[in-house]
């Protein structure tokens, strides 16, 4: 019987808040909360900016449990509504500004949104917690044992390591090296604070670079994918020796539902696929398995299309995670190979062309240009 399974007879309905919930990781989690818990109320709210997609909804919106707001996270008089009127008792947070290629271009909306954004959900729902979740004279069955905030962040935080440096632990210093990985240093800390001043039962994830299903077309892998689809190069940073680890998103989305469950409050977990690759093979790996999906390549081998590019600003040599904390607290480790999740993710892109051909829009194309020229 797998968690999920054990949780569902053993459990009472939540009532969740996932900002971000059109987004990539969001969306993932959505699918995978929907599937397993079909009993709990799940609110979605997505400002629907440019990677914001109403169509990763598509499977589970016709659900009588869920409910779709377009709305922005800085919104207080909404926030404050949403979490009165639905009851919330559960806040999954993923709303974030994510690309650093984007916010070395433009860092002001990283900062509105990670930052201030954070503070605006973390504030009200400290204000929500304290008149719903907490014995009172108007409310003496007050039980807010079960009230979570758990705030979705990356192992960029960290900043970089060396060759030869041991994997982030939950205690490895913060060292932010763009403007994307400071703001989302600056909604950690924001999270913790939260905890050890008011006691809102915040909960802090970090996880490695995620892919799968869903993935807006600007990150590597989804890029690298179509790219090859459409013949075009597939351009490679520097000397393509970074290092990544990479996750799957089914993982993860396991990995925050026993977070939910079982995290502590105030604690922090990192979360790792175990998969360390350099991006120059990491490339090699999607070209040859396209090779083998897609017969009707434009170019073939498709390896011929990779192209070294300019490095960019602050580019983090290597991340990795070290997962030893979740595995050992709550028995969570990731399931699929690095193999495995890219075969899923590439078929999926292959099969979902509807999908990803409509974001390849001129804007999109206009910002392509002026990072990869």
């Amino acid at each position: 019987m797998t968690f999920s399974q054990q949780q569902t007879l053993s459990r009472e309905p939540r009532r969740l808040l996932v900002t971000g919930g059109a987004g990539f990781i969001g969306s993932n989690f959505v699918h995978h909360w929907c599937k397993q818990y079909p009993g709990d109320r799940v609110v979605v709210l997505d400002a629907l900016t440019y990677a914001g997609n109403r169509n990763n909804l598509t499977y589970v919106e016709g659900r009588e449990n869920l409910r779709f707001v377009h709305g922005d996270i800085c919104d207080r008089p909404l926030i404050d509504t949403l979490l009165g009127e639905e009851m919330i008792d559960t806040v999954a947070h993923f709303a974030a500004e994510s690309h650093v290629d984007r916010s070395i271009l433009g860092p002001d909306a990283f900062i509105r949104t990670n930052v201030v954004g954070t503070f605006t959900l973390l504030e009200a729902f400290r204000h929500h917690w304290k008149r719903q979740g907490q014995p009172t004279s108007n409310n003496p069955s007050g039980d807010g044992s079960t009230y979570r905030f758990l705030h979705v962040s990356t192992d960029e935080v960290y900043g970089s390591l060396g060759p030869d440096d041991p994997p982030f632990t939950e205690t490895t210093p913060y060292a932010p090296n763009s403007p994307y990985s400071a703001s989302k240093a600056g909604s950690d800390h924001l999270a913790r604070a939260y905890y050890e001043t008011y006691g809102l039962p915040t909960i802090i994830t970090n996880c490695s670079n995620n892919y799968g299903p869903y993935h807006f077309p600007e990150k590597l892998i989804p890029l690298m994918c179509i790219n090859i689809l459409l013949g075009k190069s597939l351009p490679v940073y520097g000397d393509g020796q970074n290092v990544r680890d990479w996750l799957y998103v089914g993982d993860h989305c396991g990995a925050l539902d026993v977070v939910i469950h079982r995290g502590q409050p105030g604690g922090t977990y990192n979360i790792g696929g175990n998969n360390e690759v350099k991006n120059i093979n990491l490339v090699h790996t999607l070209c040859e398995l396209m090779n083998e999906l897609a017969p009707h390549l434009s170019v073939r081998p498709s390896q011929k299309l990779i192209t070294f590019v300019k490095d960019r600003p602050g580019h983090d040599r290597r991340y990795a995670i070290d997962a030893t904390k979740i595995q050992a607290e709550l028995g969570w480790t990731p399931a699929e190979t690095l193999e495995g999740g890219l075969r899923q993710t590439l078929e999926w892109y292959l099969t979902h062309r509807d999908w990803w051909q409509p974001l390849l829009s001129e804007e999109y194309q206009a910002y392509y240009r002026q990072v990869y020229a």
